[in-house]
């Protein structure tokens, strides 16, 4: 019996690996078109680092005229949850990524390098095995969890580094007659890589993101094939990237440790690897440190809370692209209204280091991107989220459609729109004191500023009501009769009049306008007031100053 034998003992009816690299053959792509895959496990909620990836991933494809890969890791069977697969598909649709290739439901997927699910994959990884193990490259092992343990246990007395290695792989030195007794007796067995390594040499590589590392050898020989007749990660990505023909591993870095072993693995097979980049991790600040964020702790970590929130994935996705290049911030200051498309990522300009999470500067951002939105865009937006998370706010707009689109028209389209919009779920309260029945109907304490004397109060507003207000009026000829009205009741007309004599003055223009404003909305902060009132309407703006001075 030879190792061809053997091979055979144990894969007889595997193809030759050989018709897997004819089946998926190199991709006919440009010069510098990157093919990367963003490849999570079904074993519960996506993490935004996850999102963190794709969003590299499919932005790098995109601009390089590339392939965006998703493909399902399900190897670890035991700790996979049910509809785990589409929990995934869903969260990237949330964020609006739309990989090229690979799974679309469950079981099903797109593309020609499939099948996308790696337990749907298993002959692929046995064919690869099998060449393995016909090169000598590859063996069975015997050892069960009991005699592992033992090992463990010697190990750790002798004070030795654990694994199962050099004279620790028992395995590794079976006679080809003991192994087919062995297999024929029906003894349970996986397959484990036979290292070349030794750990006292370094390996030197270069990483897209971290640059030039080197590490010790890997001389542990790793499982390749459990008994179930899968793979292990480790061997199920090697197999996988090189038939997929991916150009770039990008994936985080607590996966930089396993670098010296999947290099081997890809030298074993006689392939070249792809490049690798690994990213930092998202960080957050907690009691002054900085730790990873937490699926455990942080409810941001988790995709659904931004669904709940009412971010929306544009906004989602601009921030994390300010975190993945420092360059992007000033990029977008210099083009405020280009597409995200039209920035170039570039992978050796990310963070060696883990950003911090800041979620300040999401809603910032979020504000800017809303403020970009057509009218419609916000209604539309706002109305599919409320529709899942918030049954009062898809009546308030469903039943007032055309006046909501005025509404949420107000400081819209300008050169410098309205900001005060950072998710959906502030929509509500942003809103609701333009529709007459909801502002009418509730008690209100109206919080006045500087002039807060109650007579003083009712006669701004009556001699507003009774002299000045007509709805006809221009904006410029709105304003001017506003500073008419202070002048008469003894404001000055300019804010710079009132601070160079402040003795003189009961206050100045911007202390009455505040009063109207809060009569009218009950808020002493809001979008143009010119604009708001021309939406309300001559008969809502006199039933709510009369309810004022009552």
């Amino acid at each position: 019996m030879d190792y061809k034998d053997l091979a055979n003992l144990i894969f007889p009816n595997v193809k030759d690996a050989s018709y897997y690299e004819e089946k998926y053959p190199e991709r006919k792509l440009k010069e510098g078109a990157m093919v990367v895959r963003f490849a999570p496990s079904p074993t519960g909620f996506v993490h935004i680092g996850g999102i963190y990836t794709s969003v590299i991933c499919s932005k790098l494809a995109k601009q390089t005229d590339g392939v965006f890969i998703l493909r399902i890791e399900d190897t670890d069977q035991k700790r996979e949850v049910e509809n785990g697969v589409v929990g995934i598909i869903d969260a990237l649709k949330k964020f609006n990524l739309n990989p090229d290739e690979g799974m679309i439901n469950e079981e099903d997927s797109k593309g020609a390098y499939g099948p996308y699910k790696q337990s749907q994959r298993k002959e692929i990884y046995q064919a690869f095995a099998k060449r393995l193990i016909e090169e000598k490259k590859a063996y069975p092992c015997f050892c069960t969890a009991e005699d592992l343990d033992e090992m463990r246990q010697k190990q750790e007395s002798a004070k030795v580094r654990p694994g199962y290695y050099g004279a620790w792989a028992a395995c590794r030195n079976l006679g080809l007659d003991e192994i087919e007794k062995r297999i024929k007796n029906g003894e349970e067995y996986i397959i484990r890589f036979r290292s070349p390594g030794n750990e006292e040499r370094k390996i030197k590589h270069h990483d897209v993101i971290k640059g030039n590392i080197d590490f010790p050898e890997n001389d542990q020989d790793i499982v390749i094939i459990k008994s179930d007749g899968l793979p292990t990660y480790h061997f199920a990505h090697v197999v996988d990237d090189y038939l997929m023909r991916t150009t770039h591993v990008i994936r985080g870095d607590e996966w930089l440790s396993s670098l010296p072993v999947h290099l081997q693995l890809f030298q074993a097979l006689g392939i070249k690897p792809p490049k690798y980049a690994h990213i930092a991790p998202i960080m957050k600040e907690e009691d002054g440190a900085k730790r990873k964020l937490s699926k455990r702790k942080d409810p941001e970590a988790a995709v659904e809370f931004y669904a709940k929130e009412g971010i929306p994935s544009d906004a989602a996705k601009e921030y994390l692209l300010n975190i993945a290049n420092s360059n992007f911030e000033m990029w977008r200051k210099q083009n405020k209204t280009a597409s995200i498309d039209d920035f170039e990522l570039q992978l050796n300009k990310m963070s060696i280091s883990g950003a911090l999470f800041d979620m300040v500067k999401l809603l910032d951002i979020s504000k800017t991107v809303i403020s970009r939105y057509s009218k419609e865009e916000v209604y539309d937006a706002a109305y599919t989220w409320a529709t899942e998370y918030d049954e009062d706010l898809k009546k308030l707009l469903e039943d007032n459609k055309e006046y909501s689109l005025k509404v949420l028209g107000i400081e819209r389209g300008n050169e410098k729109p309205r900001k005060d919009i950072a998710k959906w779920s502030d929509l509500k309260d942003n809103i609701e004191y333009m529709y007459d029945d909801r502002f009418l109907n509730k008690p209100h304490t109206y919080e006045y500023q500087n002039i807060n004397d109650k007579e003083e109060i009712k006669k701004v507003i009556s001699t507003y009501l009774e002299k000045y207000f007509d709805l006809s009026d221009d904006k410029q000829t709105w304003f001017d009769k506003i500073k008419d009205l202070s002048e008469e009741l003894g404001y000055a007309r300019e804010v710079k009049e009132y601070k160079q004599n402040p003795e003189k003055y009961k206050g100045h223009v911007g202390d009455v306008s505040t009063v109207i404003r809060i009569a009218l909305t009950g808020r002493a902060n809001t979008p143009d007031m010119y604009e708001i009132m021309k939406v309300l309407g001559e008969d809502s703006i006199k039933t709510r100053l009369e309810k004022a001075i009552k």
